[in-house]
């Protein structure tokens, strides 16, 4: 675990006269440049939501995301960049996501065929190696986020 994760958590806790707790850290995606980017992204308050699918949550024994999680944004290299919360969450249809949803995901030309185009294939690698083969009707979880902390 890289220091800034420690940091950055005692930080954020000690300004709410809270006792520091763990929180999950993570980067986006599956590679270090989009990794980087949307890091980037959340930290100019572009990037606003993630949309991995229902099916890697469940392939992966993960509990869903709820309102009012918190977690940390890395790099990467590991390197915390911010404390997001969890501020909506929903679990759409791939073939259902709008406009507006992939506008808040912030990435590319934030238009819908953007989105689709990228998390078609991204979905592909996601969900390789598991049971699950994506589709059009596949269910997204859609989480909705704003940036409670930054590493200064």
């Amino acid at each position: 675990m890289h220091p800034s994760i420690v940091t950055i958590s005692q930080n954020y806790f000690k300004r709410f006269n809270l006792p520091t707790r763990e929180l999950n850290s993570w980067y986006f995606c599956d590679n270090e440049v989009d990794a980087n980017e949307c890091a980037a992204l959340v930290l100019n308050n572009i990037k606003m939501a993630t949309s991995p699918s229902l099916w890697w949550y469940q392939a992966n024994n993960e509990p869903l995301p709820k309102v009012g999680d918190l977690n940390i944004v890395t790099n990467w290299a590991g390197e915390a960049q911010c404390i997001i919360e969890t501020t909506h969450v929903s679990v759409i249809p791939f073939n259902e996501i709008t406009a507006e949803y992939a506008e808040l995901e912030g990435e590319g030309d934030k238009s819908l065929a953007y989105w689709r185009r990228v998390h078609w294939d991204y979905y592909h690698r996601e969900l390789d190696g598991t049971p699950f083969t994506p589709s059009e009707d596949m269910p997204i979880v859609c989480e909705i986020f704003k940036v409670v902390s930054r590493n200064r």
